[in-house]
């Protein structure tokens, strides 16, 4: 059976209107790319007599052209009609010119458990290195709108699991996932001997979402992979959101949820890792802070409790030899800023002992700090942006927690005139 490389009429295939992973598993699954994309143009394949979106297995059509799309009521177009107007040549260049791979079943580089899921991936495009795909891997996932102590227990996740020798798998979108990946990135800064973090994306795999992540794109294909099923230069529909998060966990061995609140994505990735029998674990928040209903109410129903990454390497029964919670990330924040540098602690005036007593480890918002501490406003913004400066809190204008001190720091209690 002809299975040579050949990843332009993969993309061709992937490309067709009404083909979906399903559809595209099924014709990939009994000959190669170069032979199904003959069949195409031949004629001898037609579109699936149902729509095929998000994985959903449809029927292809073997010999039939045209017909109705029941759903809209309007003719679907031929895919031999389709297939004539398909530069595959150009498609070529491009995907060589984009460094751009893929795989499919049958290939060596194929990931068997993606083959063998309930809802298989019919070609995977891929930029980086596609052999971290073969390496133990945990999902770190929570929704964008984040609290800043959610954004640092997401890096630091990040960076101790990849420290451990642990591929970080997530969505590349803004909030915990991208704090996830850049934690990873930072514990594989320069050195082959940590395992880096692979990004699964809902758009073709050139197509950065959101566009703010174009560089985070770039330096998670660099170091790690970055893979799709959508064909490259396209970008994502909306059904190919809950489609990624089936390959997301797919390729775990546990997903872990940073802060969620009670319905979103992170939540359609828990449903889709318990549906595979993957472990789920779950980051405790505050009980009034709704980016944490989510989270804890998967505590309630028993996902397993995860402080930090040994937590997690203790639920998958593998060795916890890490740095302390909190301190393996280097101190790094989550936004990529220098950790400072100051004594630990550092020198306080009234002010901010004050408005520093007054912020808590979870979320405070502004106002509680100013009725905390009865002082103005003024003096409090003052007082926050200089123990933000000192690297004591974290946040922005509506809410801010404390950080935990920065390697170095903990060890200077108590020196102080020794």
């Amino acid at each position: 059976m002809d299975r040579s490389w050949d990843p332009a009429c993969a993309a061709a295939l992937a490309a067709l209107p009404g083909m979906g992973p399903a559809a595209l598993f099924a014709l990939l699954a009994e000959r190669s790319p170069t032979e199904a994309w003959a069949w195409v143009c031949d004629g001898r394949v037609g579109r699936p007599a149902g729509r095929d979106g998000g994985g959903r297995q449809g029927e292809l059509d073997l010999g039939a052209g045209g017909g109705m799309d029941g759903r809209r009521g309007t003719r679907r177009v031929p895919w031999d009609v389709v297939a004539r107007s398909v530069d595959v040549a150009e498609i070529r260049r491009r995907l060589q010119s984009a460094g751009i791979g893929a795989t499919w079943p049958g290939r060596p580089d194929y990931p068997a458990r993606l083959g063998e899921d309930p809802q298989p991936v019919g070609a995977l495009f891929w930029r980086g290195g596609i052999d971290r795909l073969s390496q133990p891997a945990v999902a770190v996932v929570g929704t964008r709108q984040c609290s800043p102590d959610g954004r640092r227990v997401a890096f630091e996740l990040g960076h101790d699991l990849a420290e451990a020798g642990i591929v970080v798998v997530s969505g590349l979108a803004l909030g915990i996932d991208g704090c996830a990946h850049q934690g990873a990135l930072a514990a594989g800064d320069g050195r082959a001997s940590a395992a880096a973090t692979v990004g699964v994306a809902a758009s073709g795999v050139d197509v950065p979402y959101p566009r703010r992540h174009s560089d985070l794109w770039g330096r998670v294909a660099r170091a790690g992979l970055v893979i799709s099923e959508t064909p490259p230069g396209h970008p994502a529909q909306a059904w190919r959101f809950p489609a990624r998060n089936r390959v997301i966990a797919a390729l775990a061995l546990m997903v872990v949820v940073v802060e969620s609140f009670e319905a979103g994505g992170s939540m359609l990735t828990v449903d889709a890792a318990l549906a595979r029998g993957v472990e789920v674990g779950a980051v405790p928040g505050p009980v009034h802070s709704p980016a944490s209903a989510g989270t804890n109410r998967l505590l309630v129903e028993g996902a397993a409790p995860v402080r930090h990454a040994g937590d997690v390497l203790g639920a998958l029964g593998m060795d916890a030899r890490l740095s302390p919670p909190g301190r393996g990330a280097g101190g790094g924040d989550p936004e990529g800023a220098a950790p400072a540098r100051a004594v630990w602690p550092p020198p306080l005036s009234e002010a901010e002992a004050a408005v520093l007593g007054a912020v808590g480890w979870a979320p405070t918002p502004t106002g509680v700090v100013v009725e905390r501490t009865a002082m103005t406003l003024g003096a409090v913004a003052m007082a926050l942006a200089q123990l933000q400066e000192r690297g004591l809190v974290d946040g922005g204008n509506a809410w801010w927690c404390r950080r935990s001190p920065a390697p170095g720091r903990a060890g200077a209690r108590g020196t102080k005139g020794t």
